[in-house]
């Protein structure tokens, strides 16, 4: 009877050390997954930092524009910095040149181009910084995306818009000089090499 409550009591222990120490064994494992899948991720600080380097003294509402997109669009693996210019009255073209940024691929000189159909008035030279989500390749990257951009710069002078190619996102993150407000209807054509043509 007594070695019988002894095994009883022995596998009882047993079952109370293996349920004490399986929560400390999977949670490192568990984050190293993590750490694994967002490896080619950047975090919302990594994009801040980023931004205020290439922004400057202009950056004030950065972050609060990047923790937009960060709540809705999640962690990008790839962006852009870059500079363009375009101007409308009722249609106008849009033409930059940056660098893709990711860490998987390296560093990535790029173009881009584009119509810009819309009620829009002023001008705009502007510093650009470009979110980009689900990207499978840097090739992917060259290609037209499309979309819907109300360009109100709201805060702090930054605005923030959304284009779409497939299942990739850019999000362009713009401040500039000059007012432009309204409904900016168009695409931007992304290029290895310069060109003039939006088409």
């Amino acid at each position: 009877m007594r070695s019988h409550f002894h095994g009883r009591f022995s596998a009882i222990c047993r079952l109370f050390v293996a349920l004490t120490l399986s929560p400390l064994i999977l949670v490192p494992t568990e984050g190293a997954a993590q750490q694994q899948s967002n490896s080619g991720q950047y975090s919302m600080q990594e994009i801040v930092d980023a931004g205020h380097s290439f922004f400057g003294s202009t950056s004030g509402g950065l972050a609060k524009v990047i923790e937009a997109a960060f709540q809705k669009y999640g962690l990008p693996n790839g962006y852009i910095l870059g500079q363009e210019g375009s101007g409308a009255f009722i249609a106008g073209l849009t033409y930059g040149e940056g660098q893709l940024n990711t860490k998987n691929a390296g560093e990535h000189p790029l173009y881009w181009q584009g119509p810009s159909l819309g009620i829009d008035y002023g001008g705009q030279g502007t510093r650009v910084m470009m979110l980009v989500y689900d990207l499978p390749s840097t090739d992917a990257i060259y290609a037209r995306f499309g979309g819907v951009s109300g360009q109100a710069f709201v805060v702090a002078g930054f605005g923030m818009t959304l284009l779409k190619n497939d299942n990739v996102l850019v999000v362009p993150i713009r401040t500039g000089v000059g007012a432009r407000l309204g409904l900016n209807v168009g695409y931007l054509k992304v290029t290895p090499d310069p060109t003039w043509n939006p088409f």
